[in-house]
């Protein structure tokens, strides 16, 4: 080895170093920043209430959940705080309830809230639970998603801004919709007798 190529490699090496020095602090601030709640009392949203037998209960003015990242990773498994917390995605064909075909609600894994019912949900071959609506627009909140380069549209619970999945136009009738959902984001609740 030449002196040349010794110092060539120390530089290189050394460079490494302080990169991956400064994307931990850089992720550590990050992620200290996600940590903080912001003061003062939360929002009010408005929220379409269901029993587990899918019957309405009205509409209630709630406060929005708003936890710190340390609190959400203590409530939900890593999985479901990576995908609703980070807008992650979980594995096709390998959440609880894609291949789910009981009658009930799919609510949010985060703050309960009602989101879907099985009178929407259809096979769609994806592997991912898919619904062609969700069971009250008010309870969630579509938003523009560009993230690797595609234009999509992002799904997230109203309530606590769960990440949910993201919503298709390639879905059946009678909306053409594929809402493409997380099974890690929700959880499946059988409808119980009114």
């Amino acid at each position: 080895m030449t002196r040349r190529s010794l110092l060539t490699m120390s530089i290189f090496g050394a460079a490494g170093v302080a990169a991956w020095g400064y994307q931990r602090s850089a992720r550590a601030v990050a992620t200290a920043a996600l940590d903080r709640v912001p003061a003062g009392p939360p929002p009010i949203v408005s929220i379409a209430e269901y029993s587990d037998a899918g019957a309405p209960l009205g509409v209630k003015d709630l406060p929005k959940i708003v936890k710190s990242e340390a609190a959400w990773k203590a409530q939900l498994t890593p999985l479901s705080f990576e995908v609703t917390r980070h807008a992650d995605t979980e594995i096709a064909f390998t959440g609880a309830t894609w291949n789910v075909h009981d009658k009930g609600l799919f609510r949010c894994v985060c703050c309960d809230t009602a989101l879907f019912s099985s009178d929407t949900k259809f096979d769609s071959g994806t592997g991912w639970p898919s619904f062609w609506a969700p069971l009250d627009k008010r309870n969630i909140v579509e938003t523009s998603d560009s993230t690797f380069g595609m234009e999509r549209t992002a799904v997230s619970c109203r309530r606590c801004d769960a990440h949910l999945g993201h919503v298709f136009d390639d879905g059946p009738r009678p909306t053409g919709l594929r809402y493409c959902m997380n099974s890690a984001a929700m959880r499946f609740v059988k409808a119980t007798p009114a």
